[in-house]
């Protein structure tokens, strides 16, 4: 896949008999995949989705899939768009694929890791940090309160400064 590409879910079922399909997404919240007319599919590109949100669900329908049959093919392929399509974000706001792999660094300068993914809460964003030096590849979770707890994401530089005490490294 390009790197211009961004997966924002997955086909996992076939939903009716005229070629609909069930798409679990990515995205926050999970309608927020309904916006975008241009969807790949695997490797194949698909324009202007019909998709809807329904009941836990996405349903969707691609062009040229007109039959539970030919939707079934599709099912387990992930759906991907062109960042081109993503919307400009605030200064201060950043998607969460942005800051996946991102160096996160304490107020004292030290390396706590890496971010290896993120998830939601419902109070706040929380981020997984991954220490690459730990012997049993442990990692930390740091909510993502920015302003708080996190300090600065720089994008040029892959760090994120954060104002957190690694529980491992604070003296007693």
């Amino acid at each position: 896949m390009s790197d211009d590409l961004l997966t924002v879910g997955k086909i996992t079922g076939h939903f009716g008999v005229k070629g609909e399909v069930k798409v679990f997404s990515y995205t926050q919240p999970m309608d927020n995949i309904t916006r975008y007319q241009q969807w790949y599919v695997g490797e194949r590109l698909y324009k202007g989705i019909k998709a809807r949100k329904h009941g836990k669900t996405i349903i969707a329908q691609l062009p040229d899939i007109n039959s539970r049959e030919a939707a079934q093919i599709l099912i387990g392929q992930t759906v991907s768009v062109a960042m081109s399509q993503l919307s400009e974000l605030s200064e201060d706001d950043f998607y969460w694929h942005q800051l996946i792999g991102l160096t996160v660094i304490d107020q004292d300068g030290r390396v706590l890791g890496r971010v290896e993914s993120l998830f939601e809460t419902g109070a706040n964003d929380v981020m997984v940090v991954k220490n690459a030096e730990a012997d049993d590849n442990s990692s930390m979770l740091i909510p993502y309160l920015y302003g708080q707890t996190i300090e600065r994401v720089d994008l040029d530089s892959s760090e994120i400064r954060v104002d957190w005490t690694d529980p491992d490294q604070s003296e007693v």
